[in-house]
């Protein structure tokens, strides 16, 4: 081989090498922060959604999961994720910190209701002024369908929510409410009707032990938001990535599995209700 050739053979491997390392360069992965309210112990969806996104924005993407939706908020304001799943009232509370990307729709609307279950046995009780002095379980600290509106609710009939209750307990997360009356450690909970209704199609052995004594209005669904910081560009391609799974097989295969029927962009004014109730307690 001449010195030519070889000379020429090496010029092209680097040049090849070269083209390699710009064309897949290391990128800071997208941080995506969910709450146990939508998706509960559902790894393998996660996984195939991660995959999803990752093939449409170009980047890798790392969802965040906390347990408490307290935890999911530091998250954010603390700059430490791009993108979270959240729950209206931390949305709300939170205005400042973020930015709206996509509301879900969940049926035909962008909206979900609190559902009051008992259990199914209890055949008498119809709204929550049912309940005085008895054991009844919150979804979290800032869950509007599993905290807000059932203390509106005691609110607004005159009663004092600190004391409307025999005893009150945290399960945090709706899936755990659900199952905390189903197994009647508590006589009553708020939960929020999505979770519900997906939990219905799966496990109706579960829900079938309880029933839905009441329903409120309708408020905006959660919504998935942005922290500030996230550029434009980032906020633009990701709102893309969600508005368009319709659109495509195997978006709407996803969307079938999260039980739901795609993503719009929303509007902060699908919140005024939820921001209503806050103020009634001096929130935020």
């Amino acid at each position: 081989m001449s010195s030519l050739f070889k000379h020429l053979l090496c010029v092209i491997c680097l040049a090849a090498l070269s083209t390699a390392v710009l064309a897949s360069p290391t990128q800071r992965p997208i941080r995506f922060a969910m709450t146990p309210a939508f998706l509960h112990d559902q790894h393998a969806l996660l996984a195939q959604w991660r995959v999803y996104l990752e093939a449409r924005l170009k980047r890798p993407v790392e969802f965040v999961q906390r347990d408490r939706y307290r935890d999911t908020m530091d998250l954010l304001q603390q700059q430490k994720v791009d993108f979270a799943w959240i729950c209206d009232y931390p949305y709300i509370m939170l205005k400042k910190d973020v930015r709206l990307i996509s509301v879900a729709i969940n049926g035909s609307s962008p909206t979900y209701r609190s559902y009051l279950i008992v259990p199914a046995r209890d055949s008498q009780t119809r709204s929550i002024s049912d309940l005085k002095d008895r054991v009844f379980a919150y979804a979290d600290p800032y869950s509007n369908t599993g905290y807000l509106v059932p203390r509106y609710q005691i609110k607004r009939q005159g009663g004092d929510p600190a004391t409307f209750f025999k005893r009150t307990f945290f399960t945090w997360s709706h899936r755990k409410a659900i199952d905390a009356v189903a197994a009647g450690l508590a006589q009553g909970a708020a939960v929020d009707s999505f979770v519900w209704d997906s939990l219905a199609k799966v496990r109706p052995d579960i829900t079938g032990k309880t029933r839905i004594a009441w329903q409120s209005e309708d408020y905006g669904f959660p919504p998935i938001v942005a922290q500030n910081q996230v550029s434009g560009t980032d906020f633009k391609r990701m709102q893309t990535v969600l508005l368009g799974m319709t659109t495509e097989p195997e978006g709407q295969a996803l969307l079938a599995r999260l039980n739901l029927n795609g993503f719009i962009a929303g509007s902060p004014k699908l919140y005024d209700s939820v921001s209503e109730m806050m103020t009634a307690f001096g929130e935020p």
